[in-house]
């Protein structure tokens, strides 16, 4: 029996653990590992809540900015007890929740200042948790994004943990463009600050583009034993130079990156989905958890000062109750950049895309938090377009609700490093229009399981977009057997986790 340690920021296998897809990856991947009778271990941060209802496992006593830091380890019970995974949290006054998803900080004046700290302190608890045999004999442990690259860093340089060496390290790369740059000195949250008694390796450790501050996405990509990218196709993009907005690749890491694929260590591996005992929505109930979920948030404090916008939603969604509308876009996702960049940046095109929609007598749902920039967007695009709904809250019924009822899934991503939504919408038989970048690409294929727009160019992208949306909106007016069959074949695509995990044993974990 291999046994494995996954250290993360987000786990959707426990409750309240998720901001984005790395909390689906972390869930699923270890149940796929205890499938094939391995044992896994998976541990995160409690950000101060998560382990409230723990069982206390073993005091964790470390040196941090020359003082000794004392925290501990609980072991948390998961929404799904599953055979051979157990499920931990590791406790520390300073590590705190932020409040995106109540995990990440967003820090404007001074990017990452909170959350490396937290993960500072996360990383050290977690390699003095593996030395101490918290997990037992560990034969491979994977880590995700930057927030646990620093037990690298530990492994490496600290002579505390020279014995955590003898473990196989594993990286996995969810979105490249979150690095965690910080200064290497003269901050509170600088390398130096936290580990006075290192010699910096300034060469191995510095961001390529400030070379006074560490890099800890650089760092997992430079130190792992094996890089994972979430889809073969973003493995890809992310071995050239972006060229924003037209093209985002490597972000200052693409060196790195080709020089871990020319020494065999970088690895594109395609998230997967579920396809079996998963939560299933009933048809018909789309506008009342629309509206459910909508007077749950007008009774909650925090959302107040939306409490006119959510009336007005209400409102709009009210209509359609007893009349469904012809023809239902709907797209569900955080409110960035990623996700969001051609509608915030040419808000016409998107004006375009909603008259084209009704003249079909269609609507765009659109559900999602996040920036509060393409928040204000998005609202005075519902006030301004009747047939524009914007739900701007999270609502886990409505959206399995919104996968299953709508016509066509809208996903026109700048960057997508895999992409989870695509997935679950044409599991339900609900083909999608997508921009034609990184795991979209391995997902989606034009006219066959969906549709796709491209563009060498920012104005090419844009104008394709909007004409591949009215493609899409003419072959369900004028040739329902191409749409039937675009939507069977969306249904009929399998993603699985088995699969993807054969390719984990083969390459990553070398089992």
């Amino acid at each position: 029996m291999n046994n494995f340690l996954f250290v993360s920021a987000e786990n959707d296998a426990i409750p309240d653990c998720k901001a984005g897809g790395m909390g689906d990856v972390v869930r699923d991947v270890p149940r796929e590992i205890a499938n094939r009778g391995d044992r896994a271990h998976v541990v995160v941060p409690s950000y101060g809540r998560l382990h409230q209802n723990g069982i206390f496992k073993a005091p964790l006593e470390f040196i941090l900015r020359g003082t000794t830091y004392e925290a501990e380890i609980y072991e948390v019970l998961p929404k799904k007890i599953i055979k051979n995974i157990t499920h931990y949290v590791i406790h520390h006054p300073e590590i705190k929740e932020g409040g995106i998803a109540h995990i990440y900080h967003d820090d404007p004046t001074e990017p990452f200042f909170n959350d490396f700290v937290k993960f500072m302190i996360f990383s050290t608890a977690v390699a003095e948790a593996i030395k101490i045999g918290a997990f037992g004999t560990l034969d491979i442990v994977h880590m995700h994004d930057w927030h646990s690259s620093a037990v690298l860093f530990l492994k490496a340089y600290h002579p505390a943990y020279r014995d955590l060496k003898k473990i196989r390290y594993v990286y996995s790369i969810h979105n490249l463009a979150i690095q965690g740059i910080r200064p290497f000195y003269n901050n509170y949250a600088s390398v130096n600050h936290w580990f006075p008694e290192i010699q910096l390796d300034h060469k191995t450790l510095m961001d390529p583009r400030y070379p006074d501050c560490i890099n800890l996405m650089a760092v997992g990509i430079r130190l792992a034993d094996a890089v994972h990218t979430v889809s073969p196709s973003y493995k890809e993009d992310v071995m050239l130079p972006s060229r924003p907005p037209e093209f985002i690749g490597g972000e200052g890491l693409e060196k790195d990156l080709q020089k871990a694929n020319n020494e065999g260590r970088l690895f594109g591996i395609l998230n997967a989905s579920n396809y079996n005992n998963i939560r299933t929505a009933e048809k018909g109930n789309l506008y009342r958890n629309t509206v459910k979920a909508l007077f749950r948030w007008l009774q909650d404090e925090s959302k107040k000062y939306k409490a006119d916008f959510l009336a007005h939603t209400g409102e709009k969604i009210m209509q359609y109750v007893g009349n469904r509308p012809k023809f239902i876009v709907s797209s569900v996702a955080r409110l960035t950049e990623q996700k969001f960049y051609f509608l915030k940046r040419s808000p016409e095109a998107f004006e375009e895309i909603l008259k084209r929609l009704d003249q079909v007598e269609g609507i765009f749902m659109l559900l999602g938090t996040g920036n509060p920039d393409y928040e204000d967007l998005f609202r005075k695009m519902s006030y301004k377009h009747k047939n524009f709904i914007f739900t701007n809250g999270q609502s886990e019924d409505l959206i399995d609700s919104m996968y299953l009822e709508t016509d066509l899934y809208f996903m026109p991503s700048l960057f997508e490093p895999c992409g989870i939504s695509q997935m679950l919408a044409m599991r339900n038989g609900n083909p999608c229009l997508v921009h034609h970048t990184g795991g979209l690409k391995d997902t989606v294929t034009h006219m066959k399981t969906g549709f796709a727009f491209q563009g060498k160019t920012y104005d090419q992208q844009i104008r394709n977009m909007v004409k591949v949306f009215d493609e899409a909106l003419n072959v369900w007016e004028n040739d329902k057997p191409t749409w039937k069959r675009i939507k069977a074949n969306a249904k009929k695509m399998r993603f699985t986790w088995e699969d993807s995990v054969d390719a984990y044993y083969k390459d990553l974990y070398l089992l």
